[in-house]
C-alpha cells in the first residue's frame, strides 16, 4: 500500500513539475504601425479656426517623419475638432491632442497623440512662427501629434524639440489665440481647429 502511495506521489509531482516547466505560449506579434506616406516639398497646411486662418508649410526635407504624421493625422480628420489647448502669453501656442476633442476629458489635454516619433533635430533655428513638435517632459524622442507654434524668436528650444513646419501666412491669427483666456498656461477658452492639407500640382 506504502509502494502505491509513493508512486502515485512521484507521478502527481512530475506531472506537476512538467506543466510548470512547459513554456507558455507565444503571444501573437503585435502589428506594426503603417508608415506615413512621404510629403512633397512645398505642401502646406490650412488651419481654419473661430479666430481666423493660418497656413503652415511643412519642412519634410529636415523632419520628414514629423511631416508625413501631421498629414497623415490631418487627411484622417485627427485634428478636425481638437483645440489649442495650451497657451504661454508671449512663447507659444499648443494643440493638436486628441483628447482635446472631448471637453469632459479637460483634465487630460497634453497627455494624448504622444510616444509616437523619435526626434529629428536641425540647424533651423526657433524663429517667430516656427511649428515644431510637443513631447513628454521625460523624453525628447516621444513626438505625435500635439505640435506648437513659436510666437518669438526661441533659440532656447534648438536641440530640444523637432520643427517640422513654419506658418507662412497668418501669424496675426496666431497671436489672436495666443491672447484666448487662460488658467495658468491652459485655455480657458476653446480654439478649435481643422486642418486641411494642401499639396503642390504634381510636375
Amino acid at each position: 500500500m506504502k509502494t502505491i502511495l509513493f508512486a502515485v506521489a512521484v507521478t502527481g509531482a512530475v506531472s506537476l513539475a512538467s506543466a510548470q516547466a512547459r513554456p507558455a505560449a507565444p503571444r501573437a506579434p503585435r502589428a506594426p504601425r503603417a508608415p506615413a506616406a512621404p510629403v512633397a516639398p512645398g505642401t502646406t497646411a490650412l488651419v481654419k479656426t473661430s479666430k481666423g486662418d493660418f497656413t503652415i508649410r511643412l519642412l519634410p526635407e529636415i523632419a520628414p517623419n514629423h511631416a508625413a504624421l501631421f498629414v497623415k493625422t490631418a487627411k484622417a480628420g485627427g485634428y478636425d475638432g481638437t483645440t489649442f489647448h495650451r497657451i504661454i502669453a508671449g512663447g507659444i501656442i499648443q494643440g493638436g491632442d486628441p483628447l482635446s476633442k472631448d471637453p469632459a476629458k479637460a483634465a487630460q489635454y497634453g497627455t494624448g497623440g504622444l510616444g509616437l516619433l523619435p526626434a529629428e533635430f536641425s540647424d533651423r533655428p526657433f524663429s517667430r512662427g516656427t511649428v515644431a513638435a510637443a513631447r513628454r517632459p521625460s523624453s525628447v524622442d516621444s513626438g505625435g501629434t500635439q505640435f506648437f507654434v513659436c510666437l518669438r524668436d526661441q533659440p532656447s528650444l534648438k536641440g530640444q524639440y523637432t520643427i517640422f513646419g513654419e506658418v507662412v501666412s497668418g501669424m496675426d491669427v496666431v497671436d489672436q489665440i495666443s491672447q484666448a483666456k487662460v488658467d495658468g498656461d491652459k485655455a480657458a477658452e476653446r480654439v478649435e481647429m481643422k486642418v486641411t492639407v494642401q499639396e503642390p500640382p504634381a510636375p
